[in-house]
């Protein structure tokens, strides 16, 4: 069998798991994600056995350091993952629930059911996290998914797959309700992406360069999220130890991912202050930085910051820094030069707290918190299968609700449409 029939096979597969799943009970999946967290565990040694396999290759190929961090799987992300997905099991289902019901006046009861997607596609690198993540949230939202991550994590992908798959053997939901692509070959994608038949929705996960490739050659929706070029404004009003310690987290606590801040706005008035104190707590933590003109005129030794820059979603220790004279400027910056990932001010004026709410277009906006929040897990979603940065059909970071869409639901006693 060819990749072209292989891969059709599984979205034929997929789409049939899909029907069936969709009418599982809620106690049913979350039995089977809690024997699914605790297989994780029991299969730890497997795990990272195969993910040594995956970090030789890595090193060997010479990925950069920040995607080799994304990688590695030891007891602590596996057991990470475990709680993952007994979280999901704790969660609401959102299947099934009825919103909205409302009498017409010809006596028609209107409302609407919330029901699964059908089928996921999730075309994903690195973070082999991200297998027992989607595979965990789509069971529960009632959807089959395939799976398709990267060849620099192929063999962890599979073990992991494999356990899930093993757990569901045992159970009346069909194995083929999670499925794996399991070749490296780019024609799979392809391929993949073809099944409009089988698969509702592709989510890509990755860098901008993979994300735009699936939009260009899928002939099915593509959840969008391009890039995280995340910014933080500390205002005038802002205090200046709250403003160092959360900017240093949300650059510094982990830089190689997307709510990692790339971009920091200070205002004129507190600049002097504020910007020597930040810059020696970067500089201990290895933060390189890059600074428009005000602001290499109070940190002499930070280098120039080009136009490039702003765009940049750097995914290390590297940071730019702009002063500014106004919130309105700032907010300004952020619609130029930001993705719609996540944006934070640093303040203790309510009225600009709200403007900065109500104003910053952004998927996530936080008030005098670090943008590392923006994520599934943080976010009580208990994981996430991506972050949208599009509108259509969900905005920010998806869970389960995000994973499921409504049908109407009409109840009549005999009515005809004159």
């Amino acid at each position: 069998m060819d990749i072209k029939e292989q891969v059709t096979r599984t979205g034929y597969e997929a789409k049939k798991a899909a029907g069936l799943l969709a009418n599982v009970s809620t106690s049913v999946k979350n039995s089977v994600l809690l024997e699914m967290s605790e297989a994780l565990v029991k299969g730890s040694d497997y795990i990272i056995g195969e993910n040594a396999r995956d970090l030789e290759y890595a090193k060997d190929k010479g990925l950069s350091d920040a995607m080799i961090n994304r990688l590695i799987l030891n007891e602590k992300a596996i057991k990470g993952m475990a709680e993952g997905l007994a979280e999901i099991a704790a969660l609401p289902d959102p299947v099934g629930e009825i919103t909205g019901m409302r009498r017409r006046p010809n006596g028609l009861l209107v409302g609407k059911k919330r029901i699964p997607l059908g089928v996921i596609g999730i075309i994903y690198e690195s973070r082999p996290n991200v297998t027992a993540d989607a595979a965990a949230l789509c069971l529960k939202s009632g959807n089959a998914v395939i799976l398709r991550g990267g060849s620099e994590a192929i063999h962890s992908n599979l073990a992991i797959a494999r356990i899930l798959k093993g757990v569901l053997k045992e159970t009346d939901i069909p194995e083929t309700a999670i499925q794996i692509i399991e070749t490296t070959d780019r024609e799979a994608v392809s391929e993949m992406l073809k099944l409009e038949d089988y698969i509702d929705l592709i989510i890509p996960r990755g860098g901008e360069g993979l994300i735009r490739a699936v939009v260009n050659m899928s002939r099915i929706p593509v959840l969008k999220h391009y890039k995280g070029v995340c910014h933080i404004f500390v205002d005038e009003s802002a205090d200046i130890e709250m403003a160092a310690t959360i900017s240093l987290n949300a650059k510094a606590q982990r830089p190689g991912v997307c709510n990692a801040m790339e971009t920091l706005l200070v205002h004129r008035n507190i600049a002097e202050s504020f910007l020597p104190v930040m810059a020696e707590r970067f500089r201990k933590a290895g933060v390189r930085l890059k600074g428009c003109d005000r602001t290499r005129a109070i940190l002499r030794d930070v280098e120039a910051a080009t136009e490039a820059d702003w765009y940049e979603e750097y995914l290390d220790l590297i940071l730019s820094v702009r002063v500014v004279d106004s919130i309105e400027e700032a907010m300004a910056h952020i619609e130029k030069y930001g993705s719609l990932h996540t944006e934070a001010i640093i303040t203790s004026d309510y009225n600009n707290s709200q403007r900065f709410l109500n104003e910053v277009n952004s998927s996530t906006v936080l008030v005098n918190a670090s943008t590392r929040f923006s994520d599934g897990f943080e976010l009580g979603l208990g994981a996430e299968m991506g972050i949208s940065t599009t509108k259509l059909h969900a905005f920010g970071p998806m869970g389960l609700e995000e994973l499921t869409t409504t049908k109407f639901i009409i109840y009549g006693n005999g009515q005809i449409r004159t």
